[in-house]
Formats: C-alpha cells, sequence, structure tokens
C-alpha cells in the first residue's frame, strides 16, 4: 500500500531519529519566542500531522505517536488528522509528560527542541521520566527541519518603524521604565523574548508573522537604559537605525545566544512563560543568575495610554462602518443561496480594504455557517467551506490591524427568508443578555476577571447550558489580538482565572457564546475598556467598561419578553451610538439599513 504524505513525513522523522540515536521527539506549535501565532518556517505541527489550528504537540516515538490539543480543537483535530497516524488525546486532562512517562521505553531519550519549549514544559517531562531511567534530550538542530525539504524561510520583510504619535510614548521612555524596574529588584538586565514586548518596547513593527505585525526579534534591556536588539541584518533599515539611536545596539539575530552568553555574573530578569528552555540554558552555561520574573513590558502594554486609546476608538469607528457594510450586503446576498462562507470572509475583508488603511486581518476571519458555528474557532478553507443556506444562523468573527488600532468583533445573524426557531431566539437573547450584563459591570479596584465570568454565563446556567471557552481576551494596540495577562474566564486550579487584576487602560473582549453541536452557535462580541468609573460616595477605587466596537446586532433573533427594561434600555443606547459613530461613514441603502437595523425595541 502507498504512504499517504504525513505518513510519509512521519516515516522520515523517525529515521532521522533513529539517525541522531533518538528514541522520540516532540513537535509544537511555536518558536523561539513563544508566540501564539508563528511564521510559515515554523509551522512544523502542520507539517508533519496536518493539523491547521494554533495550539497543539505531537509527540512522536519509534512505535506510536499521539497529538494533544485542547477542547477547541476536538473537532478539527479529528477532521485533518490521520487518525491511523496519530493518536488524538486531550489537554489538560491527558498531560504530554505523563504520557511520556506512560509510554515512552524505559532508557529512552526523548529529544526536543530547546528553542521550541518552556523551561517549566521541560522540567515537567525530565521529572515524569525520572522513574523509567528516561531523559529529555535538547538537540542542537530540529530533526523536523532535516526532513522537511521545501521548509519556508524566515521572513525578509523590513522590521518598521511605530511612530510616538501613534504610540503615546517614545522607546527611550519605555526603556527607562524598564530601566528603573530592574534597579529597583536589583537585576542587571531583563531578556525580552515575547515578539510583541520587544515591538511595544522599541516602538517597532514588523511582517514576520501573519496577522501579528511584529519583527522575529529579540532585546536585551539593561538597567542603565541601554538595549541590545538581535535581529536578521537584511530587516535593519536606515530609518530604524535612525529611530533606535546610540542606546540600542544592534546585532544579528544569530547571535542572541552568543549575547546571552555576555552577561556572566549578572543578574538577568527572565519570564518563564515567554522565554525558551534555551535562554536559561544559556545564562547557566555563562553563568548568569536568571531570575524568574513576569516580562517588564507586560503591564505597561497591556494599561493603553490615551493616544493609544483614542487609536483604538479611530479604528473601531472605521471598521465598524466596514462591518456595517458587510452585514447589509449579507442581508441582501445571503438569502439567496449563492453565498459561501469563503465568499462572505473574501467581501467582509473587501470592506475593510475599502478604508485604506488596513494593514492586515488581525486573525483568520471565522466565517461559520450552519453547523460550523457551533465550532468555537473554526477556519475555512477550500475544503470545509459550506454554502450560506437560506433560514441559517451565520457567524462571522473576525478583525483588523491597523495603525492606530486591533479590532475583534463577532456577530451572529439569521439568515432569512423565514424566521428563526423559538430555540435560536432563545440562546441568542440569553447569550445577549449575559454580553450586556458583563458590559454594564462596575467593580472594585483589585477585581479578577474571573470575578466577572459569571456575570455573562448566568443566564445561559439558568437554561442548563454553558460554552467551553473564556469570555475575554486582552487585544493590543497595532500588536497580537490576544494579549495578556488580563482575562475574563473561569477560575482554574482554585486560582481566579490568571489572577491579574483588570487596571485602567486593559481592552479586552466581551464575548459569551452559545453552541449546539452538528447545528448552530451563537456569539455576541465587543470589546471594552477598563475605565475609573465615578461614584458618589464610593468608599474605594472602581472601575466600570467603555464599548469600544460599534455595530448593529441583530435584532431578528432577540425575544424581547426575556429582555428587562434595563437591558432593552441598553440596546436601545448603544444602537443609537451605532448610528451616531457609523451613518457619517454611509450612503445609500447601506445607510437606510443602519437606520432600521439601530431603530428602537
Amino acid at each position: 500500500m502507498l504512504m499517504n504524505t504525513h505518513e510519509a513525513r512521519l516515516e522520515a522523522l523517525r529515521k532521522e531519529l533513529r539517525a541522531r540515536g533518538l528514541d522520540g521527539f516532540v513537535v509544537p506549535i511555536s518558536d523561539e519566542h513563544m508566540s501564539e501565532y508563528v511564521g510559515g518556517y515554523a509551522q512544523r505541527l502542520a507539517w508533519l500531522t496536518g493539523f491547521g489550528g494554533s495550539a497543539g504537540t505531537a509527540v512522536v516515538l519509534a512505535d506510536r505517536a499521539a497529538i494533544f490539543v485542547d477542547g477547541r480543537y476536538t473537532i478539527q483535530v479529528r477532521d485533518q488528522v490521520d487518525e491511523r497516524l496519530f493518536e488524538y488525546r486531550s489537554v489538560p486532562a491527558e498531560p504530554i509528560p505523563a504520557w511520556l512517562a506512560e509510554h515512552a521505553p524505559a532508557g529512552a531519550k526523548i529529544g526536543f527542541d530547546p528553542w521550541l519549549h518552556g523551561k517549566p514544559w521541560v522540567d515537567a517531562c525530565v521529572k515524569a521520566l525520572a522513574d523509567k531511567d528516561a531523559s529529555m534530550v535538547p538537540v542542537e538542530s530540529n530533526p523536523v527541519d532535516a526532513v522537511w525539504a521545501d521548509r519556508p524561510a524566515p521572513s525578509a520583510a523590513p522590521a518598521l518603524v511605530h511612530p510616538t504619535e501613534l504610540a503615546g510614548q517614545s522607546s527611550e521612555a519605555k526603556r527607562s521604565q524598564v530601566a528603573e524596574w530592574l534597579a529597583a529588584k536589583g537585576l542587571d538586565a531583563a531578556v525580552i523574548s515575547a515578539l510583541d514586548s520587544v515591538a511595544w518596547l522599541l516602538n517597532i513593527r514588523g511582517a514576520d508573522v501573519d496577522r501579528t505585525p511584529v519583527a522575529l526579534s529579540f532585546v536585551i534591556a539593561h538597567a542603565d537604559g541601554t538595549a541590545e536588539l538581535f535581529i536578521a541584518e537584511d530587516k535593519v533599515t536606515p530609518e530604524l537605525r535612525a529611530h533606535l539611536g546610540n542606546a540600542v545596539t544592534i546585532a544579528p539575530y544569530s547571535a542572541f545566544a552568543a549575547g546571552l552568553g555576555k552577561l556572566a555574573g549578572k543578574k538577568v530578569a527572565v519570564d518563564p512563560e515567554r522565554s525558551v528552555h534555551a535562554v536559561y540554558a544559556a545564562l547557566d552555561a555563562a553563568g548568569a543568575k536568571a531570575v524568574d520574573l513576569l516580562d517588564p513590558t507586560i503591564l505597561p502594554k497591556a494599561q493603553k495610554n490615551p493616544v493609544e486609546q483614542q487609536g483604538q476608538r479611530a479604528a473601531q469607528a472605521r471598521d465598524g462602518a466596514a462591518i456595517a457594510r458587510f452585514l447589509h450586503w449579507l442581508s441582501v446576498e445571503a438569502p439567496k443561496g449563492a453565498q459561501t462562507e469563503l465568499s462572505a470572509a473574501a467581501q467582509l475583508r473587501a470592506y475593510r480594504e475599502e478604508t485604506g488603511l488596513l494593514r492586515d486581518l488581525s486573525f483568520d476571519t471565522i466565517s461559520a455557517a450552519g453547523p460550523h458555528a457551533a465550532i468555537p474557532h473554526y477556519r475555512v478553507d477550500e475544503e470545509s467551506n459550506l454554502p450560506i443556506e437560506p433560514n441559517s444562523v451565520y457567524l462571522v468573527d473576525s478583525g483588523g490591524q491597523y495603525a492606530d488600532g486591533t479590532t475583534d468583533i463577532t456577530r451572529t445573524v439569521w439568515v432569512g427568508p423565514g424566521e428563526p426557531r423559538a430555540e435560536h431566539k432563545d440562546r441568542f437573547t440569553r447569550v445577549l443578555k449575559g454580553h450586556i450584563a458583563l458590559d454594564r459591570a462596575v467593580f472594585p479596584k483589585g477585581t479578577v476577571g474571573a470575578q466577572l465570568d459569571t456575570l455573562a454565563r448566568q443566564f445561559l446556567w439558568a437554561a442548563g447550558v454553558d460554552y467551553a471557552h473564556g469570555t475575554g481576551h486582552g487585544v493590543g494596540s497595532f500588536l497580537s489580538v490576544h494579549e495578556g495577562p488580563q482575562r475574563i474566564a473561569k477560575a482554574q486550579g482554585g486560582q481566579a482565572g490568571t489572577g491579574q487584576e483588570l487596571l485602567p487602560g486593559m481592552i479586552l473582549s466581551n464575548e459569551p457564546g452559545y453552541y449546539k453541536g452538528g447545528d448552530f452557535g451563537i456569539r455576541i462580541e465587543n470589546l471594552v475598556l477598563v475605565e475609573p468609573r465615578a461614584i458618589d460616595g464610593a468608599e474605594g477605587e472602581y472601575f466600570g467598561f467603555e464599548t469600544l466596537t460599534f455595530a448593529p446586532v441583530d435584532r431578528t433573533l432577540v425575544d424581547q419578553t426575556l429582555l428587562t427594561r434595563d437591558e432593552v434600555a441598553w440596546w436601545n443606547a448603544y444602537h443609537a451610538k451605532v448610528e451616531a459613530i457609523l451613518a457619517p461613514q454611509l450612503s445609500g441603502e447601506a445607510l437606510g439599513w443602519l437606520k432600521a437595523a439601530c431603530s428602537p425595541l
């Protein structure tokens, strides 16, 4: 029997492992920066297995292999990965270290690329394998790369200057903040590995990762306010050199490990969640002391300054008009039955591009018809593309990257000409009620996202249903659409979500949902900004949310009998503002549609 493509690739990898004296190898979706989204050169898991999700790991042993994904990808992994080649495993219920401990042979040498895994993960695997006298072996070069003949090269796109008038703060000022933080903690330097952290600190952007405007690079920031940028030489332009000035030295990307080696005797801050194992190994070999601390740019980056906040409002208003044009187009064309998930996604992108300011999408558009809407992280391609059927639910989750802001919005609509079922309207309205409850929340300083999460779920819980994803994630400023550490989600492991309190200037999504497998799905998502909230007689500081996203919500799916007077008032006030912001940007039939969509309940 002839081998299929992925079977041949798996066999080639096993042959390479045997040649290296390895009994197994771990293949994650990751890059040298622990990124969520990675460039084509780092898509080793997709090449090996066919899996196209953004989070997953394969473990290859001599006689068996497994692929580990979380609940977002339970359906997708079965559609894309051959079960004859890879067992399906679910994390966190079935952690990789435990699977290795059960299935790796005694004395096995399990290879891993130290530039693709965090130290805590490696330590957990080492501990799990100890009883079998098996070991984790760091490889000098990745064996997948050795058998991936047509592997893409890393992007050669130049790094771009992000002007201070958009950033709201100079790179020098940001580096001074980091220097003060280091001095206060008695540290000499900090390793900045995360691509969005490097971009924020130096006020640079790039085009090295699809959907995220970052440049492949590392920074070592020093306590005197200077910094070293490690970046491929072909990315460095005269404009970049002039922007960075004399206080930032530039070295080749490949010289980063050597740069770490020069920190002998120094105390160096390293973020264990954002720095790979190889960083720790290089510092240890140099005789430097790595101190585990949160990357010092993370919280300042999350708390948007006034310029970034205003840029986000402008980007959202522009993006909302594109969404309104799309929703009007959809209301006319979808009931005819000639549109598909792909054609709708293409039309939405076209409306965003007509702004003349779109840099990229902020993620691959989730254009989901009928049963596909029940897959929260569905991604359409030529093989999966479904028609948008009349008399069905259609969900679109999308976003744009603009120089002044990053957007992320979900709308769920009923495609006529018939009427939705009572079940559709009940579930949609319960999701809407949760969305409104979270949007209207007022909370004291010190509140973490997990303490607000129940507000969004309560009406679904009352009907005995729930959704299996978080309610809100952080969003960057012309950076990553998924930005930590702020998050609104259920408490996990006894901890309140991430444990990060919500602070003024943080941007989060508000996106409760409901999913009925094989039938339909619903999600309503806006972005919100944490802002101080003045309350007469308040004892202490209180915060609330400023809504940033403005586009009509589908009234066809609302069961008004389930809404309270206050919820109707929220709906009417929200849509009055939608019309005020978007109407000046629309004309003709689209403007008429908007006015009807925004009329009071």
